[in-house]
């Protein structure tokens, strides 16, 4: 596993850097406006349903249907399920996104605020919707493709594919763009086309890997295969229980249509500084030990099944608690570092901030959810997550409504109120830091739920030494945050500084939190043979 993890990591590093690179590009280019309010939203929508459907539903469902074949049937077996498996949720996703192209208006109306005023914002991101939404089909069958070859261990190509899309988006932004006009309008298209490219170009890469373990099929139709029926079922409670983050967000873009402009981007850059540790470490644990998982399951292997969860909480708490308090402590400084030229101002930089400030919250909960719910999954018990789902969803809408109102009373000018609720929303920044605390605080109940839920199943008994490690864990990251206080507190503003002067004590700051956090790790006795033995 720890193998599987180092190489799925480390693509996923690649791909998650350029994704940096390519939203450093969009901004400076575009800025943070209403048009790319627009993009973010047509590429947010199938974006959440590709995470459903490649990180959530159906990886869970497929993962366990597949290795349970692998190992106790034939290849030609497992040829058949992967054929039937691909005809039959591929001609499923051409509908859906039949669908969506034909009720596209209708989605925009849903996602934009201000419509009967603004109907040029309107029909632009109709043309987005319709240009981004193929995406999902190309991007799920690719989901399929990594699925298997996870389980057969081979995570680097899967993890590595995304790193087309990042790819794709910056030639848009760099080399389409400017090609199509002099009207933001007609160059933010070019994001569309690069993401439609995108996913046929993906799907394409993993082709030949398929074809190296002997699972490049045709697709057929197979709704009545026993496979694919097995699948499905548990695909259908999946496809809310582990993407109930997703879900949140999905409805955070809807209230955050009805906040000021640039309220998407903001949460949109935000999200992204989030993905950096959680795609990194929270998917690629879930990712190598869902089959892992499977296997001790499978083989009724219960001790393996509890030393290998063990393993995947304790490699994720290393990582998130830090990760989370490096980005409340620096948010700002990194915001400034990376984005702050031409469009991109100050101004943002300050509002991106408060988005990281609320969604980084949460970046312990997200992480140990996508090794949490792989204990279920693995077991094929999907029930359990939807019931801890369904509290959650409805705890955030909660969440988000009784804090926007606190916000509103705190924020918003008397001047402004005057004006009435929906003028004072759209015009007073700063609002979007409901929604990122609301969501942290969901995802902490769901965690919470899952956990106790977990107890009583009895598959999971912690091992020996799990006071020594949280002991050293809280003293390592207090010793990082003492740090990292110190010297922010010897530096001026980052948002007044120039690049270069930017850069440096960005790279001091991480250098030395980062630092002192291993240092005081290895001081206390933490080897990294510790996780390997584990």
């Amino acid at each position: 596993m720890l193998r599987g993890l180092l190489s799925f990591s480390s693509m996923t590093m690649i791909s998650r850097v350029l994704g940096l690179v390519r939203d450093q590009f969009i901004t400076t280019t575009f800025g943070t406006n209403a048009v790319t309010d627009a993009f973010w939203v047509a590429f947010r929508v199938p974006n959440f349903l590709r995470r459903l459907f490649a990180e959530g539903s159906f990886a869970t469902a497929f993962v366990p249907v597949f290795t349970e074949v692998k190992e106790t049937r034939s290849h030609e077996e497992l040829r058949e399920l992967m054929s039937r498996v691909a005809g039959t949720l591929g001609a499923v996703l051409l509908l859906v996104t039949a669908l969506a192209l034909i009720f596209a208006p209708q989605l925009a109306t849903l996602f934009s605020s201000g419509v009967e005023t603004d109907p040029a914002k309107h029909g632009l991101l109709v043309d987005l919707f319709r240009l981004t939404f193929p995406f999902l089909l190309f991007v799920s069958l690719t989901a399929l493709a990594g699925g298997a070859l996870n389980s057969f261990q081979r995570f680097a190509m899967p993890a590595l594919t995304p790193v087309i899309l990042n790819v794709c988006m910056i030639a848009g932004a760099l080399w389409l763009a400017p090609r199509l006009g002099g009207t933001p309008e007609k160059q933010i298209l070019a994001l569309g086309w690069a993401v439609l490219a995108a996913g046929m170009l993906q799907l394409l890469f993993q082709l030949p890997s398929l074809k190296g373990i002997n699972l490049l099929t045709l697709p057929r139709w197979g709704w009545n295969h026993p496979g694919v029926r097995k699948v499905l079922t548990l695909m259908v409670p999946t496809l809310f229980g582990s993407s109930v983050a997703q879900i949140n967000l999905l409805l955070d873009t809807v209230i955050a249509a009805k906040l000021t402009d640039g309220s998407q981007s903001w949460l949109s850059l935000a999200d992204r500084f989030l993905e950096l540790p959680l795609g990194v470490f929270g998917v690629a644990l879930g990712t190598v030990i869902l089959p892992a998982l499977a296997r001790h399951h499978v083989s009724t292997d219960k001790a393996g099944f509890s030393s290998a969860l063990d393993w995947g909480l304790r490699t994720t708490l290393l990582i998130a608690v830090p990760a989370m308090l490096g980005l409340l402590l620096l948010a700002e400084p990194l915001i400034a570092t990376l984005f702050q030229y031409r469009q991109f101002t100050a101004f943002d930089t300050r509002m991106t901030a408060l988005s990281v400030y609320g969604l980084s919250l949460a970046l312990p909960a997200f992480a140990l959810l996508k090794v949490v719910l792989p204990a279920f999954y693995a077991r094929q018990d999907t029930r359990t997550p939807v019931r801890a789902g369904l509290v959650a969803l409805v705890a955030n809408m909660v969440f988000n409504f009784i804090l926007l109102a606190i916000l509103y009373q705190v924020m918003v000018p008397e001047a402004l109120k005057a004006q009435g609720v929906w003028v004072a929303l759209g015009k007073q920044p700063g609002l979007h830091l409901a929604l990122g605390i609301a969501s942290a605080l969901s995802s902490y109940l769901n965690l919470g739920l899952l956990w106790y839920w977990l107890g009583k199943t009895d598959v999971y008994q912690p091992k020996a030494g799990w006071g020594g490690y949280v002991a050293r864990l809280v003293l390592a990251c207090g010793a990082m945050v003492a740090v990292l206080l110190v010297l922010r507190g010897q530096m001026p503003g980052f948002t007044g500084m120039d690049k270069w002067h930017r850069i440096g004590n960005l790279t001091l700051l991480v250098g030395g939190g980062g630092l002192t956090y291993l240092v005081a790790l290895v001081a206390m006795g933490f080897r990294p043979r510790h996780l390997r033995e584990h």
